[in-house]
């Protein structure tokens, strides 16, 4: 195994677009799929309310991880570190939603309607400002 220098852990992490976000919930790990973006040093989402929506607002530390396995043999892993912050002025949810709708096209119905309306207050529009990104490989 060797270490990603921080450029390809960056790359990675742009290249992906599925991921497995972090939290801390009631004292527990708790780890989700997430679809997201990756731009000007933070990772940009949307959720419904629900758990792990909670647990990020008691506890906004989270991290993101994203993985790209050609083989058991041949891999690269990376891991984001920030904090939670949700998104509510209006113009910049709808900027964030269009970005995610633009990078994932074939959202499901209900996910579209959400992207489509910036406005709708069960949307949770969210990033995590990246501190700190590690990534490692088995080339």
């Amino acid at each position: 195994m060797k270490a990603l220098l921080e450029e390809e852990a960056r790359a990675l992490l742009n290249a992906c677009r599925i991921g497995r976000l972090g939290c801390v919930d009631n004292g527990e790990p708790y780890v989700v799929p997430i679809n997201y973006v990756f731009e000007d040093e933070s990772i940009y989402s949307h959720s419904l309310p629900g758990q792990k929506i909670e647990a990020l607002r008691a506890n906004p530390r989270a991290c993101l991880q994203v993985d790209e396995i050609e083989n058991d043999f041949s891999w690269r892993s990376v891991i984001a570190f920030g904090d939670f912050e949700e998104i509510r002025t209006p113009g910049e949810r709808r900027s964030i939603l269009g970005k995610l709708l633009a990078h994932f096209p074939l959202l499901t119905p209900v996910e579209s309607v959400m992207a489509q309306d910036a406005s709708a207050p069960d949307t949770v529009v969210f990033r995590i400002r990246v501190g700190r990104i590690t990534g490692v490989a088995e080339e």
